[in-house]
C-alpha cells in the first residue's frame, strides 16, 4: 500500500511560497488574496512580512507546519495566494523594450522540465536586463511555488509570457527585429558574436536539448567551450554565463 504521507503536494500557480519570494511579490504591489503564516512564528523577516501584509489590508492566516507543507514545499512558513496568474504576451515584452528605449532581449525556454531550473533562468534574465522569458504551455515547468521561489522574486519583476507554439513565437520575434540564438554543444563559442541588437536565447530541455523545429528556425547556434572532464553545464547556470555575455555586450 503507498504511503500518501510522502506524497508531495500538488503545487499551484496562483501560490507563492518562500519568505522572499513573498517578500518581493508584496514590494510589486500586485494583489494578494489571502497570506498564510507558520503559527506563533514572528522572527526575522517573516515579522516583516506580517507588518506589511496587515498594512496592505491583505488577510493573514496562521496555519501549522504540516498544513504549510501540503499546500507547497519548501515554503519557509509562509505562502501567498494571488489570483489566477496573468502571464504577459509577447507584445507585452516588446513594448517593455520600446518603454526602456532599448533592443528587444529575452529569453527562450524550450521544454525546460525542473521548475527550480526554470525559476534559477529567470531569475538570471532579470538580473542581466531581458525584457521577457517566454515558456511553452505544454511539456514544461510552469509558474509554481518552486519554481517562483528560485527564481528569489525575479518574476514580480520581468514579463513571462505562455505560448502554445514555440516556432510561431520564434517568427513574431524575428518579424520585430530578433536574431535567435539557440544554446547547444556542437555551436560557434558564444564570445565571439556582436549582441547589440535584438536578440533572443533558446535555452534547450535539461534532457534533450533544443528541439529540432526551435534549433532550425533559430538564426544562430552557440555553444560553451568546456575545458574540464564535463561536457556540459546545467542549464540554468548555462543561461547565467551567455545572458551575461550578451548584457555586456549590450551596454
Amino acid at each position: 500500500m503507498a504511503d500518501y504521507r510522502k506524497t508531495p503536494p500538488m503545487e499551484s500557480e496562483n501560490l507563492i511560497a518562500g519568505r522572499n519570494a513573498v517578500r518581493e511579490l508584496l514590494k510589486s504591489g500586485k494583489p494578494i488574496d489571502k497570506l498564510y503564516i507558520l503559527k506563533g512564528t514572528r522572527d526575522g523577516l517573516l515579522s516583516v512580512i506580517f507588518a506589511e501584509a496587515t498594512r496592505a489590508g491583505i488577510p493573514v492566516a496562521e496555519r501549522d507546519r504540516a498544513a504549510l507543507d501540503r499546500m507547497a514545499v519548501a515554503n519557509q512558513g509562509v505562502i501567498a495566494q494571488i489570483p489566477e496568474r496573468a502571464y504577459a504576451s509577447l507584445d507585452d515584452i516588446i513594448a517593455l523594450a520600446k518603454e526602456r528605449n532599448e533592443a528587444p532581449f529575452v529569453v527562450i525556454a524550450d521544454c525546460i522540465n525542473d521548475p527550480h531550473n526554470l525559476g534559477a533562468i529567470i531569475r538570471s534574465a532579470e538580473c542581466a536586463g531581458c525584457h521577457g522569458v517566454i515558456i511553452p504551455k505544454r511539456h514544461s515547468a510552469l509558474l509554481t511555488p518552486a519554481a517562483v521561489k528560485a527564481s528569489a522574486g525575479a518574476v514580480e519583476h520581468i514579463p513571462v509570457c505562455k505560448v502554445s507554439n514555440l516556432s510561431m513565437a520564434i517568427e513574431f520575434l524575428k518579424e520585430n527585429g530578433l536574431w535567435i540564438y539557440a544554446l547547444e554543444a556542437d555551436g560557434v563559442p558564444y564570445d565571439g558574436l556582436d549582441y547589440k541588437g535584438g536578440c533572443a536565447l533558446v535555452l534547450g530541455s535539461e534532457g534533450e536539448g533544443v528541439s529540432r523545429l526551435v534549433r532550425e528556425n533559430s538564426d544562430f547556434v552557440v555553444s560553451i567551450p568546456m575545458r574540464g572532464k564535463v561536457n556540459s553545464l546545467n542549464v540554468s547556470n548555462a543561461a547565467a554565463v551567455v545572458l551575461f555575455e550578451v548584457a555586456k555586450g549590450r551596454r
